[in-house]
């Protein structure tokens, strides 16, 4: 079973990928409220080197209010992350699917907007 929604973006580099998909969640009501360049942080607390990849945990606000509504936790698994990573085809955009990881919380009012969020998320990574 995957754990993300992906897709790989060619013929462009990765600052053009990564306004595209900042561009694309604000559009489908996602803000990005962290952002870990990975590469960077390898490279300072490691002194160790590897292409591109930039995590962004993007949250839309409307959906995170209903699902702590229903399970007051769910929070620690928040925000969704979308990963941007540098790979030899171009740029893969990878988005985590909120329905395989809210499967590990036993309560069923939480499946319809996992399933909601995953489906704005997909057209999310398709937009970019």
């Amino acid at each position: 079973m995957t754990y993300t929604i992906n897709r790989i973006i060619k013929d462009t580099d990765f600052e053009d990928v990564d306004k595209r998909a900042r561009k694309a969640l604000s559009d489908y009501g996602f803000g990005v409220l962290t952002e870990i360049d990975v590469r960077a942080t390898m490279k300072k607390k490691l002194n160790k080197n590897m292409p591109a990849y930039l995590i962004l945990g993007a949250c839309n606000p409307g959906m995170a209010w209903e699902a702590i509504g229903v399970e007051a936790r769910v929070g620690a698994m928040l925000p969704c992350n979308v990963i941007l990573r540098e790979v030899p085809e171009g740029v893969e955009v990878s988005a985590v699917d909120p329905v395989v990881s809210m499967s590990a919380i036993d309560n069923d009012e939480l499946k319809p907007i996992a399933a909601k969020v995953r489906d704005m998320l997909s057209e999310v990574v398709q937009a970019i």
